[in-house]
């Protein structure tokens, strides 16, 4: 437990914060995994759920929830997913 009024102050600063973010990280987690569910099914609406996951992950990292390299890597995965799913097997 922190010990002195800084530290006390701190430790409530990060749990509003926490609190206060949750819901970007929240849903950039969820729009990622509904992405990739559609892209492993076959979805018809897989882009359109691609295009929504990289919208919610630009928010998170404009906010410095994820880091915006961490954004990027995840956007890219998921085109690249994409992308080999629609190609002719």
């Amino acid at each position: 437990m922190a010990n002195s009024a800084q530290a006390r102050k701190r430790v409530r600063q990060a749990i509003k914060r926490t609190e206060a973010n949750k819901p970007f990280r929240t849903r950039a987690a969820r729009a990622l995994r509904d992405a990739r569910t559609a892209i492993r099914t076959g979805s018809e609406d897989a882009g359109e759920l691609v295009r929504q996951a990289a919208s919610a992950l630009d928010r998170a990292a404009r906010r410095n929830i994820i880091h915006p390299n961490a954004a990027s890597r995840r956007k890219s995965r998921l085109a690249h997913a994409l992308k080999a799913a629609s190609l002719p097997k």
